[in-house]
């Protein structure tokens, strides 16, 4: 039995186009799109049928940096898979791309096999999996190949968390080296962590263990050296190269520099960097905790500078780094020490939102705000056309949105398993309607009918964005 819905009278909006158009939806896929008011359109049956008049239609939001269940400074991020991928549908996300974790000593498979025994049977939307290689050796090495075969095409080193997640410059050479003959992609956390770590030292031998000496010890000039270094680095090993959560004036311009050389290097950036600032890491109290995140939130003038680099293209895509921590008991372990406040923020729900309010803002076109989130991060993780458009053939992950309706962002009424919101009191314009996933309704009018186990695993082929 072949299932048929139906959306009619929306504002079709993809990466490229803006068409008045009904779309037809038949077994989980896109079948085809017809003017609104034409007799192909008028034609169509279906089992059901949703009125989008007066809304737009977009696809479904792609996340491809969230952490969800991540162990981090003797906790985990407070949201599960099924909470996370629930949250994330609510807030127009259909896709998400979480991080498998290569333990030191371990090999990439049981990490990989860990974060898959995580997820399976309880996504509510589909989900793939990067893998952050912690420990390069030659049998990691071997295993990047394998995995790269089977769907997981990306890889995160660090160059910061000394002790924890950190590759010195050989492991990232030599990882980079392998990512450019086997198509992977090497995804950089883009921090001197080895600095860093002199400079949170000195900071808390002042007595300086407030959450605001997080962002003056992590500075930019540290990340724009490490996104130097690693541009650099790939630049040898003739590699691409995408750098995550770039929050640094500098280090757009770094960025910009090695695009304009013609070099295969990509950025990231997210809403809290765009949206919040050091003046949040300043908050009265321990207030500020909430906002301790790496990179960390910078001045607001650097604000500026990221929304250029999205206009002209030097950043590519914007993704949450979902990484919650409640504020009791995960964020409070750093009272009197700001280097033990849990890294993270919350956001996966509020994504597409905010980033709708900065086409409100004129910050952004429509087009340009689903290329960031939904097109690109598709078309950079190799899923396109399947995920980030609607188009004959691409899986049914649509979401009907009201660009009129307003809202406020609060802890009271999100759907992330945290106590606080990142964005508490934002007045926003434009919320999400009804989602569906593969052509099932997740959201249907503001109401939750979803399931954990709906989403499916996705693996990947390598990154589009170069052809």
């Amino acid at each position: 039995m072949s299932s048929r819905t139906v959306i009619r009278g929306g504002l079709v909006i993809t990466a490229s186009d803006e068409i008045h158009a009904d779309v037809l939806i038949e077994d989980g896929r896109v079948a085809a799109l017809a003017a609104s008011g034409t007799p192909a359109a008028g034609a169509w049956t279906a089992e059901k049928v949703i009125d989008a008049t007066g809304k737009y239609v977009i696809p479904g939001g792609v996340d491809v940096h969230t952490h969800m269940e991540l162990p981090f400074g003797g906790t985990s991020a407070s949201d599960t898979f099924e909470t996370g991928t629930r949250a994330a549908a609510w807030g127009g996300t259909t896709t998400i791309v979480d991080f498998a974790v290569q333990s030191v000593g371990r090999t990439l498979r049981e990490g990989l096999d860990a974060w898959h025994a995580k997820a399976e049977g309880n996504c509510a939307i589909d989900y793939g999996f990067h893998m952050i290689v912690s420990d390069v050796n030659q049998d990691t090495l071997k295993e990047m190949d394998l995995l790269v075969e089977e769907g997981v095409t990306s890889f995160k080193q660090f160059m910061a968390y000394p002790g924890v997640f950190y590759s010195d410059d050989g492991q990232i050479l030599r990882a980079m080296q392998r990512s450019a003959e086997n198509g992977g992609l090497i995804m950089m956390h883009a921090e001197n962590g080895i600095a860093i770590d002199v400079l949170v030292e000195q900071a808390l031998s002042r007595g300086e263990t407030d959450p605001r000496y997080h962002g003056e010890v992590r500075k930019a000039l540290l990340e724009a050296e490490a996104t130097h270094r690693a541009i650099k680095l790939a630049q040898v090993a003739g590699a691409p190269l995408y750098v995550v959560h770039v929050s640094a004036m500098e280090a757009v311009a770094e960025l910009a520099r090695a695009r304009d050389e013609g070099l295969p290097v990509f950025g990231e950036t997210c809403p809290q960097y765009l949206f919040l600032s050091t003046d949040n890491l300043a908050e009265p109290g321990f207030e500020g905790s909430k906002y301790v995140c790496s990179t960390p939130l910078r001045p607001r003038e650097h604000q500026a500078k990221l929304w250029q680099g999205l206009r002209t293209n030097d950043l590519q895509v914007v993704s949450t780094d979902h990484c919650p921590f409640c504020f009791v008991g995960q964020k409070e372990l750093g009272r009197g020490d700001f280097s033990k406040i849990p890294n993270g923020l919350p956001g996966v729900e509020n994504r597409m939102d905010l980033l709708h309010q900065a086409v409100v803002d004129g910050h952004i076109s429509r087009r340009r705000w689903i290329e960031i989130a939904c097109a690109t991060p598709a078309r950079m993780f190799g899923m396109y056309p399947k995920k980030g458009t609607i188009a004959p053939g691409a899986d049914a992950d649509i979401v009907v949105y009201d660009p009129h309706a307003e809202q406020i962002v609060s802890a009271e009424t999100h759907h992330m398993n945290v106590d606080y919101s990142a964005y508490e009191g934002k007045r926003l314009t434009g919320r999400v309607q009804t989602v569906l996933s593969r052509g099932e309704l997740v959201i249907t009018e503001r109401e939750y009918t979803g399931h954990a186990g709906h989403g499916v695993y996705t693996p990947r082929s390598t990154c589009q964005y170069l052809d």
